[in-house]
This record gives structure tokens, sequence and C-alpha cells, in this order.
């Protein structure tokens, strides 16, 4: 049942990163007409800030690629809490024409944080996967323990453990740990002993403890968690292990990608894993600050587990916690591209709601749980870039959203409907190509890219209607259970 990559072009790699550049080059052009539209003050401040911000982390990753116990000083969270001051700014400089103000501060908001986010992300994950082609390969084959929690998994978790047996790696030994399911889960895993396969059973008591439960009955040095609902790539395993050759990672953090593409909820998460969630994280590994070893696929040095005390059961996310902890500790977390997992996304809006209700509420918990790494520099990246943005993503721009559109809809009553027509056609161009330089990045399906409009309009609105209402949950301290997804099983077929 493993897998490898699904929508993989038949582009050699020269061609393909000649593609990348051209597409990336493309879609900056494609931002200048903003400049056109708006050429107030506040549109060259933010682009300003945007180009400033990312020569000072090129500048800091490539010091850091000398000198590993560099740290920046704090610039990127100054220039952070700058942004909303820019956007008030805009108001006063454009207060003689109400009506022009309110466009001008609709393109203002946007381009502070387009400009941003992808003067950022996109140049650092074009770097990345060009250091990536430079990796040396797997030397050795050192113990490797994946541990599999399941609660009642009777769907997909025999597809689960076929790619897992089915793994291009020599040393491993496969723990299932049922966490007191009510179905067929555990006779399931259980004929899969003549395989090797070692399957355990105990109270239901979460998927923390099933994890720290098979992680205590594990052997390896390396300890590689998967999900119940996951299909691992034939050499996924292999590519994790290869990033632990280096003796400074502690962690890394899987590729994922959802394989259950059979309507529009699904399409879209598909995309979204590609140009949203793996964009970012090729950012992050470059300054070994990846935000999240996603249970889906992931892996730590034994060691590293052992310091922090295993999986905590005071959130609902209990990977993001962790991959804090360690990030906290000093450790260095990063990313494989070429340890992929397929996942079996939500294929209704109910049952996406659903998880992302546990997701955000769980990321905004654990934000709060280690909200002292926001003012002690002593935490290096995690401190300087990896909870801000995470913070800024989450809180700050499904806000700054609701504000764009309000906006937009006052500028079109107010009769300046072409306006706002030419900036959304614009931003719905530059989502595209970015949709696609990310799709050609991670070798993925061109026609993923189609969809990248209702990242503009419609499913970017239901996310951030998802994490302002996560936001909101938590700060009225609301109590929370594991809401769990309907398990379709689909992707078997």
């Amino acid at each position: 049942m493993a897998l490898e990559n699904v929508g993989k072009s038949d582009l050699g790699e020269a061609h393909r990163s000649s593609l990348e550049i051209a597409l990336a080059a493309l879609a900056f052009l494609v931002m200048l007409p903003l400049l056109l539209l708006s050429p107030s003050l506040v549109t060259w401040l933010s682009v300003a800030l945007a180009l400033a911000v990312t020569v000072y982390f090129f500048v800091i990753l490539r010091a850091a690629s000398r000198n590993p116990k560099i740290r920046a000083p704090p610039l990127f969270v100054l220039a952070l809490f700058m942004l909303p001051f820019i956007f008030a700014v805009s108001f006063w400089l454009e207060a003689y024409d109400l009506t022009r103000s309110i466009s001008l501060s609709v393109v203002a908001l946007g381009l502070i944080f387009t400009f941003w986010t992808n003067f950022f992300a996109v140049p650092l994950a074009i770097y990345h996967k060009r250091l990536e082609r430079m990796e040396p390969p797997l030397r050795d084959s050192p113990l490797v323990s994946i541990i599999v929690p399941a609660f009642n998994e009777e769907r997909v978790i025999a597809r689960s453990i076929e790619s897992l047996v089915e793994a291009d790696y020599p040393n491993k030994e496969i723990i299932v740990v049922d966490d007191g399911s009510t179905d067929n889960t555990f006779a399931i895993a259980s004929s899969y002993g003549r395989l090797g396969v070692k399957v355990y059973r105990k109270e239901n008591g979460g998927k923390h403890s099933a994890l720290n439960y098979g992680i205590r009955l594990s052997a390896g040095d390396i300890i590689v968690t998967v999900d119940a609902d996951s299909i691992i790539a034939r050499g996924a395993v292999r590519a994790l292990v290869r990033k632990f050759q280096d003796d400074a990672v502690n962690a890394v953090c899987g590729n994922i990608k959802v394989l259950n593409r059979i309507n529009w909820v699904t399409r879209c998460q598909a995309l979204e894993y590609i140009a949203g969630i793996n964009i970012f994280r090729r950012a992050f590994d470059l300054f070994g600050a990846v935000a999240v070893v996603p249970g889906a696929l992931g892996a730590y040095r034994r060691s590293v587990l052992e310091e922090g005390g295993f999986y905590d059961p005071d959130t609902i996310v209990e990977d993001f916690d962790t991959t804090i902890k360690t990030l906290k500790s000093g450790k260095i977390v990063q990313a494989s591209s070429d340890a992929i997992a397929y996942t079996e996304a939500p294929v209704g809006l109910g049952d996406l709601y659903r998880q992302r209700m546990r997701w955000y509420r769980g990321n905004f918990q654990t934000i709060w749980k280690h909200r002292d790494a926001f003012l002690n520099s002593r935490y290096g990246f995690l401190y300087q870039l990896t909870l801000p943005f995470v913070l800024l993503t989450m809180a700050v721009l499904p806000f700054a959203g609701v504000a764009v559109w309000i906006s937009a809809a006052l500028s079109i009553l107010s009769g300046y409907a072409a306006h706002v027509l030419l900036m959304l056609a614009i931003f719905l161009a530059l989502q595209f190509l970015l949709s696609l330089l990310a799709i050609e990045i991670d070798g993925e399906d061109r026609w993923l890219a189609f969809y990248s409009p209702f990242f503009v309009v419609g499913y970017k609105h239901l996310i951030d209607f998802f994490l302002i209402k996560a936001l909101f949950d938590v700060l009225m301290k609301k109590e929370f259970s594991w809401t769990r997804v309907r398990r379709v099983g689909e992707a078997s077929e």
C-alpha cells in the first residue's frame, strides 16, 4: 500500500528549477500594478518593510550557517508590531478623502501582509529545495521505532500498517497501540502480527497516552509517529533518518499530503497543504525552527522526548506542544520534503469544522502555555520567528481579512466598484501564480492551481471563521474535548 509521490511531473529537475524561478519572478511582477493603483506613502512603506525583513532574514541565515551559535537581534518582533501602526497611518495620510482612504486602506492592508509573507517565504522555499538536492545519502540504518496510536480506526488501520510494513527501511519495529477502541481496530491490527507488527491494547486515555505507552515499549533511538489514517511513501522512513545524520538535528517534520482528492473540500485542503503549510515549512526549516512535527508523520530522537517528559495531556494538539517544547530546549527541528505521508482529509464541511476546531483551539492553548517564549530572547528563532509568525497568521490575518472585505464593500457602495474589482483580479492572478509555484516546488498536480481563487474568496473565509471562533472559545475558557473526524476509507481505493 506504500505510495510514491502523487502527481510528479515529467519535467527534469533543471527544467523544473527554471520554471520555479520564472513563476516567482512573474508573481512579483504581478504585484507591481498594486503599487500603481495606490501610489501613497503607506504603499511604499509596506513594500520597504517587506523587503527589509526578507533581506534581514537572509543575512541572519547566512551568518547562522557559518556560526550555529549566532543569535539575531529581535528586529523581526519590532517589524511585526509595526504592521498595525502602518495600517493606521494610512487612514491619517489619506484623511482628506474618506472614500479614497477606504480603498487605499484595502490595498495597504493587503500589501502589508501579501508582500511580507511572500517576500519572506517564496525565495526561502526555492533556496531550501536547492539545498535539499545536495543532501548526502543515508550512510547507516539505526533502529527506528514506528508508533501508531489508534482509536476506532477499523476503516483505515489496515492500509496504514501495510504501508509501514512495505516501507523501504531495513531496521525498524512497528508498534500499534490500540487506545481502547470499541470497533475491530485491535483485531485488524493484530492480524499483522505474522509480519512482525507489535500490537498492544490499553484503556482509553487519549492520543498522548497512547504515544507515551508505545514509546516506553519501544527500543529505537529514533521514534517515528504515524497516524492510523496515514499512508507513508515507500522512502519516507529513510528520508526522515537521513536528516538525523546531522547530530544537531533532534526532530524532523514529514511532508503531509491529502490523498482523497474527491471533491471541492478535499481539493482545497490538498492545495492548502502544498501552497500554505509546505511552503512555510520549507522556509522555517532553514532556521531549524519548524513549528509543528505532525502526528501524521514525524520523528524525534528518543533522548529529546525523554528529556521533555514525553507528550503532555494539557492541550488537544500534542504534536504542536511537543515541538514547541523541543524548540524551547534549544534543539533544532527540521523538515524532510521526501518523507511523504498521505492522509485522509475531511470530505464534508462538518468534518472539516470538527478537525479545524481541534487544531486551532489546541494551537491557541499551546501558544498560551508557552507564552513565556514571546519575551525571552534565549529561545532564539522560536522567539524571533516561529511563535510570532504563528500568532500573526492565526490571530491577526483572519481579522485583517474581515477588515479588507468590509472596506471593499464600502468602496463598492461608494462608486469604486471597478477599482476594487481590478484589485481583486490582481490578487486572484497573484494567488494562482504563487499556488502554481508551490505545486512546482513540491512536484504536485498542476490542476490544483485552479482551486487557488478560493484562497482569495470562499475557502479562505471559511478558515478565517474557524480561526476567529477558536480564538474566542479559548479566550472564554471553554472546556474542550477531542473532536473526531468521520473515517470514510475512500482513500484506500
